[in-house]
């Protein structure tokens, strides 16, 4: 199934580049007032289902358009996609965004595929087996003082309290932190806490779909996820904490009390 998975994200990545740089903006849906969908996010979701069905008719399908099909094998593997992570980037020709791929197996993560196809970056991992970077393994940082972190973040959709509890978020740890970055994809900004770009991740109002395939990713190399409490209530993207696991209680600390 690894290999499959891999075959998947590589062939989705083909499908975005030969979009990228071409989108009509004028011609482009809203799911709300700024959360993007383009017909290259239908046409890679349906592609990657197709192909998935066609494999494993019994295995099923979480993705973030349109498609939500329930197991019916005994283990329950089902196939978390986001078809095209960074929508908003891709729109505007900006280069990062990515294909994510999960895999669960009875509500766990088994496998986590993220490919960056103007990057050329594959993410790979698999439970128990470790995490690669275009084929040669990759971990966490190995950094133990905040204020020489850099960490990641993002945005909900919306104009509502949601985007003010993490304005607070961010405001706080921008004081402690050596920079924060707000690249625009989740999945991605879990690939860099896996290779040790980013020291740490966090983000709030996310799907599964966002973090299925990263926080495996995470896992595999070395760091630590959990929700802002420490707990594991993180798998719905309510609220996600991914960093390399030395500073994690640290940063943890700011996000449960931004105004202690």
């Amino acid at each position: 199934m690894l290999d499959f998975a891999v075959e998947l994200a590589r062939e989705a990545g083909e499908i975005l580049l030969r979009a990228y740089g071409k989108v009509d903006r004028r011609e482009i849906g809203y799911k709300d007032w700024r959360n993007l969908v383009t017909e290259t996010d239908l046409e890679v979701e349906e592609r990657l289902a197709e192909r998935i069905t066609s494999r494993f008719p019994e295995h099923g399908i979480l993705g973030e358009e349109r498609i939500d099909r329930a197991p019916r094998d005994r283990e329950r593997h089902r196939w978390i996609l986001d078809p095209l992570d960074g929508t908003t980037n891709f729109v505007h020709a900006h280069p990062i965004f990515c294909v994510s791929i999960g895999l669960e197996r009875n509500g766990e993560g088994r496998i986590g595929v993220i490919f960056a196809p103007v990057l050329d970056e594959l993410y790979v991992a698999e439970r128990g087996n470790g995490a690669t970077l275009n084929g040669s393994p990759c971990r966490v940082s190995d950094e133990e003082d905040l204020s020489h972190a850099l960490l990641g973040s993002g945005f909900a959709y919306g104009r509502d309290e949601r985007v003010e509890v993490n304005l607070a978020h961010w405001a706080r740890l921008s004081r402690l932190a050596r920079g924060l970055r707000r690249c625009g994809s989740a999945a991605l900004d879990l690939a860099f806490v896996a290779s040790g770009r980013y020291d740490g991740f966090w983000e709030m109002y996310l799907s599964p779909w966002d973090i299925a395939a990263g926080a495996v990713l995470v896992e595999e190399a070395g760091g630590r996820v959990s929700d802002f409490r420490g707990g594991g209530d993180w798998r719905d993207g309510h609220e996600i904490l991914a960093t390399n696991g030395r500073l994690h209680e640290r940063i943890r600390s700011h996000l449960a009390d931004p105004g202690d």
